[in-house]
This record gives C-alpha cells, structure tokens and sequence, in this order.
C-alpha cells in the first residue's frame, strides 16, 4: 500500500474542507465484496475520497431451496397480498428464482400483491428488476419504520429474508394483524462464500486481493492483514459497516480501531456496533450510496453539516452550528 495523504478529518492542512471535494484525500474502508461496493465506490470518489474494499460478509442462496420454492410459487399464484423485501440481496434470490421458472420477476409478482421496501436501496434494486414498488418508510428505513407506517391490513404477507434476520420485522407485522410467512431466501456468510452458492458472479480470489476485482478494475482491495495494518497506521480516515453482520466482522477483524471512525449504515447496524464496542461517528439517514457520503461528511466534519458529494458545504470554522 502506499503511502497515505494525511490530511486528517479536516481535508486540508488549513483544516477547511473543499465544498466540492469534501473528502479529500481520506482513505475510506468498505466492508462489503468488490462487487457491492463499487455504487459507493463511485459516490466516495466524487466526494475526493480514495474508497478500499475489505471483503467481510457475502451471500449464499439458501440452503433450503425447497421452502422458498414453495413460497415462491405460493407468491406467484397470487396467496399474498404483500411481499415486503428487507435487502437489495433478497432482490437478487427472487430473480433468480424467477430466471429458473423462465420469466421476469416483474411478470412472476401477480398485479394483486403489493410490494413494500424496506428502503431506498432496497427499493432501487427491485425497480431494476422492473418491479413496482408500492411503498417504502418515510420516517426510518429499517424495520421498526417500516412497521410504524405500515398501510396493510390482516392479510397474507410474504417476507423473504437472510438467515440471521432479526425477528422484529415479521413480529412487527404481526403485531399489526398481517398474517406473515418468513423464509429464507439466502445465507450471510464470511467472505467468500462457496463459488457454487454464491449470490453473485464469481470473482477469482487472486484477481481480488489484486486490486482487479471492481468493475472498473482499479478498486483496491485488502486482505484482513492489510486492513489491520492501515488501521494501526492511521491511514484510514473511516470504515462503513453495511449491516450488523458486517459490524460484528469489523469488531473481531479490525478492533481496536483508534482514529478510524465507523459509520454505519442504518440503525440496527449502529446498534449492533455499538453492542460490539465500537463507536459510531454517524448514521445514514438513507441506505444509499449518496446517504453514506453524507454520513462519512458528518464524521470527519462535524461541523460541515449534512451535504451530499457535489455540494456546497459550510465553513466548518463557521460561528453557526452544524449538524451533529
């Protein structure tokens, strides 16, 4: 790795972020698999930031085929009246399922059942599946957002998740009078996961630790050793855990972390880093690449407010307050 421009939280040696750049020259680590972590990638690198990947967690499509099978073909006979979907990944094993049975995963969803997303990212994959998207939390996107404000009624739910899924959103659910049917749609394991299972395309483990595994090919990536020797040497302004899974991972990989500062991705994954030890600089308001831009910006400047990559930012010597 070479060496670092260490400007610091500030941005600059005059301690005063570019408004168009804010970033500069921070090193930012992302806990997620080179082939997730390019979206953000892009939005760090216009914000001047220089984004590194350390692969952590990854996906495998559920070991139990035939329960999501049953519920899949129950989805596409129109038994729910909702399919509510908490991730991005979860998108990615529906249309599978629905590249198996030979249509679109837009055609295989009847017109009857409503389709409800957790958040915008989540919302952003399924509309890229061609999937209409009905309703999203305005207030909080996690599952206690999406439970407070949710329009159904005692019907028939479909709610796909990960293996390790906190339980919160289907009691919440239930707790509202939907009738909720759960099962696993895929596995969050360690990185990497089997190149058989796995729910992306596969990417050559040598080509990775390269440096050559992003779809550009120039997004470093690390390995766990790597990582913890730029976190001892102060290279890394920040690190982004994804999802409680990966702030667990960055607890046991990377701890103790000194000057990096974790940001988080939404709640629950502040909460779980947090039980973990770990302090958490900021949370994203939105789960979307821009929203975790605006999170690091918080972090490193304090004062700097909340602006997005691409906009003008205050003085953070400014007299008036900024956003915490």
């Amino acid at each position: 790795m070479g060496q670092t421009n260490r400007q610091g939280p500030e941005g600059n040696p005059a301690g005063r972020p570019d408004a168009r750049r804010p970033l500069e020259g921070a090193r930012i680590l992302i806990t997620r698999s080179p082939d997730r972590a390019e979206a953000l990638a892009a939005e760090l690198r216009l914000a001047g930031a220089e984004p590194l990947v350390l692969p952590l967690t990854d996906a495998e499509r559920a070991r139990d085929q035939g329960a999501l099978d049953d519920a899949f073909d129950a989805l596409g006979a129109g038994h729910f009246a909702w399919l509510v979907v908490s991730s991005a990944t979860t998108v990615l094993a529906l249309t599978e399922k629905a590249a198996e049975r030979s249509v679109a995963l837009s055609e295989w969803i009847p017109l009857s059942t409503r389709v409800a997303a957790v958040g915008p990212a989540t919302r952003s994959a399924l509309q890229s599946a061609g999937v209409t998207v009905h309703f999203v939390p305005e207030q909080e996107h996690s599952a206690a957002g999406l439970t407070a404000e949710w329009p159904g009624g005692p019907g028939e739910v479909l709610l796909p998740q990960a293996d390790i899924a906190a339980p919160a959103l289907a009691h919440g659910l239930e707790a509202k009078g939907a009738r909720v049917r759960t099962v696993v749609a895929y596995h969050t394991v360690d990185y990497p996961a089997a190149p058989d299972r796995r729910l992306a395309p596969a990417i050559n483990a040598s080509a990775i630790y390269a440096g050559v595994g992003s779809a550009n090919g120039v997004l470093p990536v690390l390995t766990p050793d790597a990582a913890r020797g730029a976190v001892s040497s102060g290279e890394l302004a920040a690190v982004v855990a994804a999802s409680p899974s990966a702030a667990r991972r960055i607890s046991a990989e990377l701890a103790p972390l000194g000057a990096c500062r974790v940001v988080a991705i939404g709640k629950a994954t502040a909460a779980e880093a947090e039980a973990r030890g770990l302090t958490v600089a900021a949370t994203a308001r939105e789960s979307t690449p821009e929203g975790l831009v605006a999170a690091i910006i918080r972090a490193l400047h304090p004062q700097a407010g909340d602006a997005p990559a691409g906009s003008r930012i205050p003085d953070i010597h400014s007299s008036a307050p900024g956003t915490q």
